[in-house]
């Protein structure tokens, strides 16, 4: 009589669904962690690109200008400061200014409107006072900028001075302590220049250099 024999079969085959539904759960997780990796590379490329056209506009801007100006005073750059500024409609300006009442003093100003009518030397000399006087006070308004970065000074600038702009012209107004400062900005191709200073201080300076070298 034959003894018949048990035999074991392992079916190789049972682990084949498991195997493929771990495979599949990698792969989804693969696509998951692909898909948030897009996202993420397009919402720092969509910021970085935000960020570089909003800087290039801000560059063009007045407040761009007024942080250079103020770097270039805290940096004694007096060739970047004169660059920014035109002397002669400042001087208009300041003629405008110049008339007997408390902020200056009551200084009598006899003719003091027709400084440009006067001979060169006078002229010359109130100008030389107006530029000198001019850096010492672009340094004195612009001290927060000491020290600091450019790039903190260009940032923080439109916290500090409040610029209204309309078209091609600005208005740049600061308060150091309780003092009034107003600068007249106007856009000069690609660039921005100040042409006009309302600043008590410096025109009671320039108002007595006026009246020293005026003809007695």
């Amino acid at each position: 009589m034959k003894t018949q024999r048990n035999r074991i079969v392992i079916n190789l085959d049972q682990n084949k669904p498991r195997a493929a539904r771990q495979n599949g759960s990698r792969g989804g997780f693969g696509r998951v962690l692909l898909l948030i990796g897009i996202i993420l590379v397009v919402v720092v490329g969509g910021l970085a690109a935000g960020g570089y056209f909003w800087w290039r506009n801000y560059q063009s801007g007045p407040a761009y200008a007024l942080a250079v100006f103020a770097d270039a005073a805290q940096r004694n750059d007096v060739e970047t400061v004169d660059s920014m500024l035109d002397y002669d409609a400042i001087l208009k300006t300041f003629v405008a200014q110049t008339r007997p009442g408390p902020a200056l003093g009551d200084l009598p100003l006899p003719n003091l409107g027709q400084i440009e009518a006067l001979s060169p030397s006078v002229s010359a000399k109130v100008k030389q006072t107006l530029q000198n006087e001019v850096h010492a006070e672009a340094k004195r308004i612009s001290e927060r900028a000491a020290g600091k970065p450019f790039l903190v000074i260009a940032l923080a600038i439109g916290w500090v001075v409040d610029i209204k702009q309309q078209e091609n012209v600005a208005q740049a107004n600061l308060n150091i302590q309780n003092e009034k400062i107003q600068l007249t900005m106007q856009r000069d191709g690609e660039r921005w220049r100040i042409v006009g200073v309302q600043d008590d201080n410096l025109t009671k300076v320039l108002t007595n250099a006026a009246v020293r070298n005026l003809p007695r």
